[in-house]
């Protein structure tokens, strides 16, 4: 991958703000980060100011940390003001998580995808394809080795530890609607692959992107396949969603939910690109020396050249299965469907 040869991304801060305060990024957008229980250890959540109050971008990991946190910003950074609605930019249990409670605490709207509105309640009720037991299976037939498959249910609905309630109504939201905050106009630019409809925002006024997992600065979003579209193109879906993105001002301030915010958006666009088309040809090298089929767990050391625990295996699973989805789609190598559901994948 030629990076070297791209132009570097520009930080304008080089911390986050530090617990219980934030960072005004621009006129009345505020940048709070809270913590989450994982490796990736925090989020970046966008407070507008707005004549009455706040409209809230992203809410956090529905646990007690995270509401304590909460606690402090209400009595400080929000001075007592209330939130007068959220828009949450996809189902994900960071992003989500508090929507409920603080909807609930404000009497306000959630404002959210159709798409992602409805897999939060199928992943939170195990519905429709989405309780563990269908990852479970999802990833048997891929290779998962047994006792893998056997942790992964044990955990139980992780989902729900982070999300205790997913709001019961929403303000439906679409691609290219306007939803006025703050002076500014935003602008809703739906993205595909890292979840179902995505919504990021965008202020031409502002000049401010706010990307939600669209679009981070160091990792790459995960793109996955879920068990109720196992033959889903997530990938070709995330690329083509970074078209939109791709023609914004070189200019534009994007602010991610993971990370610092940065200046650069078609530096990092073209990125993305690359990473992803070098995988891929690494990805159909792999499968055809293999010597036979190959599964996606049998290719995982080829993606992620480092050891994984449990929970980093459930995303390589899905990235895996995602990428020889791929290159299946685009007739770089053939699937095939071997007894007891097994999937494999040949030259």
């Amino acid at each position: 991958m030629n990076a070297p040869d791209l132009p570097p991304l520009e930080y304008p801060h080089a911390e986050p703000p530090p617990p219980g305060a934030t960072i005004e990024v621009a006129r009345g957008l505020h940048w709070l980060r809270m913590p989450l229980p994982f490796s990736l250890n925090h989020i970046n959540l966008w407070l507008i100011r707005e004549a009455d109050g706040f409209c809230l971008i992203d809410t956090g990991y529905g646990d007690a940390p995270t509401r304590a946190l909460w606690e402090t910003h209400f009595a400080s950074t929000l001075a007592a003001l209330p939130i007068r609605r959220i828009v949450a930019t996809h189902y994900h249990p960071d992003h989500l998580g508090n929507a409920a409670w603080l909807a609930e605490r404000f009497s306000c709207s959630v404002f959210m995808t159709h798409s992602e509105f409805m897999t939060a309640h199928a992943v939170h009720d195990e519905r429709a394809g989405f309780a563990p037991s269908d990852f479970g299976t999802l990833f048997a037939q891929h290779g998962m080795a047994p006792e893998q498959v056997a942790a992964l249910a044990a955990r139980g609905n992780l989902y729900r530890r982070g999300v205790a309630r997913v709001p019961a109504r929403y303000s439906r939201i679409v691609d290219n609607d306007r939803i006025p905050a703050g002076g500014y106009e935003w602008r809703v630019i739906v993205g595909r692959g890292h979840s179902p409809e995505h919504a990021a925002l965008y202020s031409e006024a502002a000049g401010v992107l706010v990307s939600g997992d669209m679009l981070l600065p160091k990792i790459t979003t995960n793109v996955s396949v879920p068990p109720s579209d196992p033959d889903s193109d997530s990938l070709a879906r995330f690329l083509a969603s970074q078209e939109a993105f791709a023609a914004l001002p070189a200019t534009t301030l994007v602010l991610p939910s993971h990370g610092l915010p940065f200046r650069g958006i078609h530096s990092r666009i073209d990125f993305l690109r690359l990473h992803h088309d070098e995988r891929l040809a690494e990805l159909q090298a792999a499968v055809r020396t293999a010597g036979a089929s190959v599964s996606a767990a049998d290719v995982i050391p080829v993606l992620f050249r480092r050891e994984l625990d449990l929970q980093q295996r459930f995303f390589a699973m899905g990235e895996a299965i995602a990428h020889l989805n791929r290159l299946w789609h685009a007739g770089r190598i053939s699937r095939l469907h071997a007894g007891g559901g097994a999937v494999r994948f040949a030259a």
